[in-house]
């Protein structure tokens, strides 16, 4: 065997282990009892259905609602029900697209800034307990190499072949 071949093999072997490392993670990431676990480690009343939108809002806002829909995976109108709730609860509130009047983004208000600011703090709780075992420099690494991956996988739009 060449030394290509088995470079290629080493190469698919370790896709293969960060393809299932990304779904534990995602699957792990996606449950319910974690956003309800974060909820409570919080100490906010929220409906888990409302949580990834709120923290989606306060990271990308203003954000449209289909753009919104899309990265949750979700249909259109159950994410628009979802964001006249959350503006119903004063946590966002919707304006015009400054570039496009006919759409509407939602923005986070302060009272929905507040919230995900004690979401913040709980997840570094967690996340402190998670990476306690961790030396600085792993921690550091990863969180250097998950950016970069972040970014250029975002770039990389899926193409049909």
């Amino acid at each position: 065997m060449s030394t290509k071949s088995l470079q290629n093999t080493h190469i698919s072997s370790q896709l293969r282990e960060l393809h299932s490392a990304l779904v534990e993670i995602v699957g792990v990431m996606n449950r319910p009892q974690r956003d309800e676990a974060m909820i409570k480690e919080a100490g906010i009343s929220l409906d888990r259905a409302l949580f990834s939108l709120l923290v989606l809002v306060e990271r990308l806002g203003p954000i449209g609602v289909v753009e919104l829909a899309d990265r949750v995976g979700r249909d259109y109108t159950t994410v628009s029900r979802q964001v006249a709730k959350m503006e119903g609860l004063g946590l966002i509130s919707r304006r015009e697209n400054a570039i496009d009047r006919r759409l509407r983004e939602a923005v986070i208000t302060e009272q929905g800034k507040m919230m995900t600011d004690r979401i913040d703090e709980a997840r570094e709780r967690i996340a402190r307990s998670i990476f306690a075992k961790w030396d600085d420099q792993d921690i550091e690494d990863l969180v250097r190499l998950m950016r970069r991956f972040a970014d250029d996988i975002k770039d990389d739009a899926p193409v049909a072949r």
